[in-house]
């Protein structure tokens, strides 16, 4: 089955610090290809507690949208489950610049040589990776590098829109058939990089994806009840919203591909 499985929806650090929503990030299973994305604290607990069972041995890459810690928490003991310790030189971790280099790398320079390839996320960036590709199209505005990504497949396409804070035109880099926000905010807060319930309301209305889930939820959002604003939204827009919940699995095969879905 072709899937996205939450293994975590908490974003913002209360929510992450306090686990009330788990932090392991998104598995996506695609044409016979896994990715791991994102893999914050918890995430190799997360896969082991998974019903059936998430195998890191089985992953074909980690995709990092960017090096902040509930993005990246477990990075390196996903790395070293991808690989069997070491032992197999296999799989891609994905990654900006800056969580390789500089400063604060999260990447351990020990772990890198068991990977069979390590590749740098750019702005207008594609890879591919077992039987799909995907793109980064855009820089997001955040405090570190960050981007948000499009996965292509035969039969449909995924957009994931990262942290970022809004700005204009956001909205035309992301149009997969399936649309997936980072939602910290309930309602926009100045200096805070990060989309509010009314970006995505925009964004979805604009974009009108064939199924569009809010994601990665700060303190606001879980106070407004998300799942309820998703429900209220889609009755108001007229297509199907929902609030991801740890665990949650979506069955890609249920959502066939726009005829603009194109590399």
């Amino acid at each position: 089955m072709n899937s996205i499985k939450f293994l975590g929806t908490a974003g913002a650090r209360v929510v992450v610090t306090r686990q009330l929503r788990s932090s392991g990030g998104i598995w996506i299973s695609l044409n016979d290809t896994n990715i791991l994305i994102d893999p914050g604290p918890g995430c190799l607990v997360k896969c082991a507690k998974s019903k059936p069972r998430l195998d890191p041995l089985k992953l074909d890459g980690i995709v990092l949208t960017h090096k902040h810690l509930d993005h990246s928490g477990d990075i390196n003991i996903m790395i070293e489950a991808m690989t069997d310790g070491g032992f197999k030189k296999r799989g891609i971790l994905f990654a900006p610049q800056d969580a390789l280099e500089g400063k604060d790398p999260v990447v351990f320079h020990y772990l890198r040589s068991f990977l069979k390839k390590i590749q740098k996320l750019t702005e207008g960036g594609r890879y591919q990776i077992g039987n799909i590709f995907f793109t980064t199209p855009k820089k997001h505005q955040h405090g570190v590098e960050t981007y948000g990504l499009n996965f292509y497949s035969s039969n449909i396409s995924i957009s994931l829109i990262s942290d970022t804070a809004y700005f204009n035109g956001l909205e035309d880099y992301y149009k997969g058939s399936i649309l997936i926000l980072n939602v910290v905010r309930f309602k926009p807060t100045e200096g805070v990089d990060h989309l509010s319930f009314e970006d995505a309301k925009r964004i979805i209305q604009i974009n009108h994806p064939k199924l569009a889930i809010l994601n990665h939820f700060g303190m606001t959002m879980l106070r407004a009840k998300p799942w309820q604003l998703a429900q209220k939204l889609q009755e108001e827009i007229g297509i199907r919203i929902i609030a991801a919940n740890d665990g949650m699995l979506i069955n890609l095969d249920e959502y066939g591909a726009r005829e603009n879905d194109k590399g």
